[in-house]
């Protein structure tokens, strides 16, 4: 399956990531390790251009909703934190369905780099059946964090994920 190309920008403070293509599990782990890069490096506030994102699985919507929670744990959008650029209707639907709007900063228009951005390489991996599961069931456990509908919604699917992921770590041993 087809994951998610990532074109990153930074700036000052702020980073720009274009995202193009199926944002679903596959690319979750690629994007997780990016934000966190991104974050460690002093980035506090990002611009996520989601005009050419065809698909926003749950797992990558988790693991952008965890990122938004970690920048403002208050839940209130501010200067740090992330901004959401041209998101199609339906993942504006997926968010409010999974009551993770409220962390994005939900904006439109052209995607306008200021002068001093520079375009820096992303490093895509291939990452490993263990390492998909348990980004997979770090995204959903923060699905269920953010509002108590989502722990029907993802009771079944959390359990599958820790039991996958728990028989992986035995056959790895």
């Amino acid at each position: 399956m087809s994951s998610a190309s990532l074109s990153v920008f930074v700036g000052k403070n702020a980073a720009w990531i274009r995202i193009g293509g199926r944002a679903n599990f596959a690319s979750s782990p690629d994007f997780k390790i990016l934000l966190e890069k991104l974050a460690q490096k002093g980035f506090s506030h990002f611009v996520i251009e989601l005009q050419s994102c065809v698909l926003m699985d749950s797992t990558f919507l988790g693991v952008l909703a965890g990122f938004g929670m970690k920048l403002n744990p208050n839940g209130a959008p501010t200067d740090r934190g992330v901004e959401l650029l041209n998101a199609s209707e339906r993942v504006r639907e997926l968010l409010e369905n999974l009551g993770a709007v409220h962390l994005f900063k939900m904006t439109t228009g052209e995607l306008k780099l200021p002068i001093d951005m520079k375009q820096c390489e992303t490093e895509a991996t291939v990452p490993t059946h263990e390492q998909i599961t348990r980004t997979s069931l770090e995204a959903h456990k923060t699905l269920m964090e953010i509002t108590p509908e989502n722990v029907a919604r993802f009771k079944d699917v959390t359990q599958f994920l820790a039991e996958d992921l728990q028989n992986l770590e035995k056959s790895s041993e």
